[in-house]
């Protein structure tokens, strides 16, 4: 089965090799179709006050479901470190597999 790359923004457009998502529970959903993930790049803000990046975090840990390499790109530095690390410490706990490469890459709200 071949591997796909999952772009989780709702402003920003997606790398060209990228299935772009534009919410938490959209991208959830992609994720429960099981196909092998290369790479997962994660905003937080989503425009909804319910679901945010940091629920695809919580989702990927709870259900052992793990990419190649996950990227936290959000603008929203609390956030975006909050989602970073609370990877890292999963990593360091043993809970994310230590093959698994995890960025935080912030990206302006406008790029090209």
């Amino acid at each position: 089965m071949e591997r796909c790359n999952i772009f989780l923004d709702d402003v920003r457009p997606s790398p060209d090799d990228h299935i772009l998502v534009t919410t938490a529970e959209d991208c959830i959903l992609l994720l429960k179709e099981n196909q092998p993930i290369s790479h997962l790049s994660l905003d937080h803000d989503l425009g909804s006050k319910n679901k945010n990046g940091f629920e695809v975090v919580l989702y990927l840990l709870e259900n052992k479901q793990f990419p190649e390499r996950i990227t936290i790109h959000s603008a929203n530095a609390a956030a975006g470190k909050k989602m970073y690390h609370h990877l890292l410490h999963a990593q360091e706990s043993g809970v994310l597999p230590a093959h698994v490469k995890v960025l935080h890459r912030p990206l302006p709200l406008r790029f090209s």
